[in-house]
């Protein structure tokens, strides 16, 4: 069959084309076909399967071109063509390849041969690889790349920016800043720091129960020991703890009221405002804080009992307990000073 009896649409299209379709509508041992052989070979295979790639859309133009190849032909004059072009297209490809057997047998080894080989084994898997990849939704640039990114870099920060705010972690921490940003807040620190080392002493740990071993986590037996809250009915806990409630608490809370230099009125005429007006503190932290540093020195370094008032065991058990002795009690009655009277320069 020539070229000029081949259908015009096949004609019209690329080898690369060709090649397509005839991997699409299945055709085999086309790959060392010319363009020409390629042609007949798939006119061959659509006629003989016209029923089932009539309905192929990719087979659209072939069908169409044949059509009005054969449109105003005599029904027998279509049959005869018909047959003649299948008996002459299975004389030549049957002369086409045993042509090829030929060239085969006598060179194998051929240039052209093995550069038809390479060329098929090499495209047909590129194809099939490209093919797939444009498959895949990919950026077109790397602009759209770092758009991308960006975009999910801002979503990713707004979540957390939404998490951390519905915590509540902000208005806790503010909270917290304002309720320990005040000279009461300090003075009851510096109380509970010495109260947590005098608490093992008047109030001493005693052996509860053992949390056992667990395998699974790899711990061991674990003693714990709770205070020995039969101690509160004892003298051991009521002598010490009253002592430091004397020493520590009530006579600077009491000098503290009286010796208030925050209660004093300033200078200028007396109206009913300035008398009325009350003072910042009920008790003066300044004074407080050297009330307690001289009782503390007075009681803790000197041994005073007040005329027998205090225990001496509980005045050397108190001492002994503090964290540095009565140099760490002096030493927490200077901060609270020294925070008073920074803020008080900060309210002036």
């Amino acid at each position: 069959m020539t070229s000029t009896t081949t259908n015009s649409w096949l004609r019209n299209q690329r080898k690369s084309d060709l090649v397509e379709i005839a991997e699409t509508i299945g055709l085999t041992d086309y790959e060392a076909l010319k363009k020409t052989e390629l042609e007949n070979a798939l006119d061959e295979y659509i006629s003989e399967n016209a029923t089932r790639l009539s309905s192929n859309p990719e087979l659209s133009g072939y069908f169409n071109g044949r059509r009005s190849r054969t449109h105003g032909a005599s029904p027998v004059k279509k049959e005869l063509a018909t047959k003649e072009e299948t008996a002459l297209k299975s004389v030549r490809r049957r002369a086409t390849k045993a042509a090829e057997e030929i060239a085969t047998t006598i060179s194998p080894d051929s240039p052209e041969e093995l550069r038809a080989s390479t060329t098929a084994l090499v495209h047909t898997p590129a194809r099939s690889f490209s093919q797939v990849a444009a498959r895949i939704p990919m950026p077109t640039t790397p602009a759209d790349v770092a758009i991308a990114v960006d975009r999910s870099t801002t979503a990713v920060r707004r979540r957390v920016s939404s998490i951390y705010q519905e915590s509540g972690i902000t208005e806790a921490s503010n909270a917290t800043r304002d309720a320990l940003s005040t000279v009461t807040s300090v003075l009851f620190l510096v109380s509970a720091f010495e109260l947590f080392f005098i608490r093992p002493e008047i109030l001493a740990n005693r052996y509860a129960f053992t949390i056992p071993a667990m395998s699974l986590v790899g711990t061991s037996d674990y003693p714990v020991y709770l205070p020995d809250m039969f101690l509160l009915l004892t003298s051991s806990f009521w002598s010490p703890a009253l002592t430091w409630t004397l020493t520590s608490f009530v006579l600077p809370s009491f000098f503290g009221y009286f010796f208030n230099l925050s209660a004093q009125s300033p200078a200028g005429p007396r109206t009913r405002a300035r008398i009325a007006a009350q003072p910042e503190y009920v008790v003066d932290p300044l004074t407080f804080s050297i009330a307690k540093a001289i009782i503390s020195f007075v009681v803790y370094g000197q041994g005073a009992t007040f005329g027998g008032l205090l225990s001496p065991l509980s005045i050397e058990r108190l001492n002994n307990a503090v964290y540095g002795g009565y140099a760490g009690i002096l030493t927490g009655a200077a901060v609270t000073g020294l925070v008073s009277i920074y803020d008080a320069v900060l309210r002036k």
